[in-house]
């Protein structure tokens, strides 16, 4: 069988203008290394805002 490397894992998307933590995402780290970066909606902002990824 296979042997979990620690490749992938879950994260939270933040809100940047409310600071809102929205969403959950699962990110393999070895493919993506820097920050994530998405225009999601905000239900606290009532718009599609940027979100960042949290630790």
């Amino acid at each position: 069988m296979a042997t979990a490397k620690g490749g992938s894992s879950i994260t939270t998307l933040q809100c940047s203008d409310c600071k809102e933590r929205n969403y959950t995402t699962v990110k393999n780290k070895r493919n993506d290394p820097d920050r994530l970066e998405l225009r999601k909606f905000c239900r606290r902002c009532r718009q599609h805002t940027q979100h960042r990824e949290t630790k």
